[in-house]
């Protein structure tokens, strides 16, 4: 019998019919930090291949900490990093911790709840809004002459401090370290451009192309969908002089397995090894039955997650297997996903969603995919009949999941599944 764990506190015992085990992919191989914040200031006091961050600011400084979304203990990073600004000398009053609107629309707990009152009576924090064009500023003209536009505090400040999380390179809404600046601060347009379904065509056998990129008609090889884009954020962080970031490795859940600073390239390469040495798992076999977690509070429980969990299911389900994602998922689907319900066939729902490009479109195309493949069960906090319309199989409760599990002759658990690279 194995326990998966899943949703902010929650577990499901898994066992076959005969007792033998299920094969575990996801587990940690290394043990979370016991203190994000010692390590945060640890990282910024000695970064990679850049000066101490006490050294790149001055006390006029205006100072912007970009946080990505779904950033694991974002508060205790958060903490640090503001009181190593302020130990340099930057005035309280010119930092700005800017987040994303999907972390405030996920629920997800306040970025600056550890600092103390009067510190955090005197910081800025701000929600972007892709939508409102008084919160944008223009930077330049990329190469088919269309605008860059990003948060006018991003754009006014001297210095961006971006804090990010990594994964795979090839994670569906993932664009490299800079994607917590660009595009996810940038306007909505650009969003929507971000999300256009070729993205998800990346190197391997799903979109048929080689690790080298994409052939030509003509037999040369040119970049794949999602390599341009992430060229794209990387030129954008280029022109708006992000030079020093802080970067988590994550442990699942809301943990954190290594905090990096520094120079972009150096966090990146560090950043990489560590995050592959983690989290890549083989497919070694597959199963007709994959259970795939989802852990961590709000900020972790979205369909972002449930898309990028299914993605990676697939890649461990035989033919016509079922997948049961497990989670604490309770919020409603966006306009992508509704549209799996509402039109005439997935074939027409995706060709909706490629056309309009809303915020969860790669999501919805993850699960367009998956129900294509076979079933998919879903253990969340959603009403059953939400489900239903969906066209997944709700499953009441972790005792349901168990019985699942011994119907069928074989089961890989996916723990922590949004993070994990399958390597065939």
């Amino acid at each position: 019998m194995t326990d998966v764990r899943y949703g902010d506190n929650s577990r499901v015992a898994i066992e076959l019919d005969d007792g033998r085990v299920a094969n575990e992919v996801g587990t940690l191989r290394a043990e979370p930090l016991d203190n994000a914040r010692a390590a945060t200031a640890t990282a910024v006091r000695e970064p990679l291949e850049f000066p101490p961050l006490a050294q790149c600011v001055t006390p006029a400084d205006r100072v912007v900490l970009a946080l990505d979304r779904g950033l694991p203990e974002a508060a205790s990073i958060v903490l640090a990093v503001v009181e190593a600004l302020v130990e340099a000398g930057v005035a309280a009053d010119g930092i700005t911790v800017l987040r994303s609107p999907g972390d405030q629309n996920a629920g997800a707990n306040d970025p600056c709840q550890l600092l103390p009152s009067p510190l955090r009576e005197r910081i800025t924090v701000a929600t972007h809004d892709p939508a409102d064009r008084r919160q944008l500023a223009y930077l330049a003209a990329n190469e088919a002459g269309e605008a860059i536009l990003v948060n006018r505090a991003i754009h006014e400040a001297d210095m961006i401090l971006s804090i990010g999380c990594l994964r795979g390179d090839h994670s569906a809404g993932y664009f490299g370290i800079h994607d917590c600046v660009y595009p996810s601060f940038s306007d909505e347009k650009t969003l929507q451009r971000f999300r256009g379904l070729g993205s998800l065509q990346t190197s391997g056998k799903d979109s048929a192309k080689s690790s080298g990129g994409e052939r030509s008609a003509r037999g040369k090889t040119r970049p794949c969908r999602h390599d341009e884009l992430v060229a794209e954020a990387n030129n954008a962080a280029w022109l708006l002089g992000v030079n020093f970031t802080v970067q988590v490795v994550p442990a699942g859940g809301e943990r954190v397995m290594h905090v990096l600073a520094g120079h972009p390239d150096a966090v990146q390469e560090r950043g990489r090894e560590l995050y592959h040495t983690a989290w890549d798992w083989p497919v070694s076999l597959r199963a007709d039955l994959v259970v795939a977690a989802l852990e961590g509070g709000a900020g972790q429980q979205t369909w972002e997650n449930v898309g990028r969990a299914l993605q990676v299911a697939g890649q461990f389900v035989e033919e016509g297997g079922a997948i049961a994602v497990c989670c604490g998922l309770s919020a409603q689907p966006g306009p992508g996903i509704q549209s799996l319900a509402h039109a005439d066939s997935r074939e027409a729902a995706l060709r909706h969603i490629s056309h309009h490009r809303p915020i969860d479109a790669l999501a919805a195309a993850q699960l367009a995919s998956a129900l294509d493949r076979g079933k998919v069960y879903l253990l969340s906090q959603l009403d059953p009949s939400l489900v239903e319309d969906l066209e997944m199989i709700p499953v009441a409760g972790p005792d349901e999941l168990a019985r699942l599990a011994r119907h069928h002759s074989s089961c890989v658990l996916l723990s922590n599944a949004p993070y994990v690279v399958a390597k065939e």
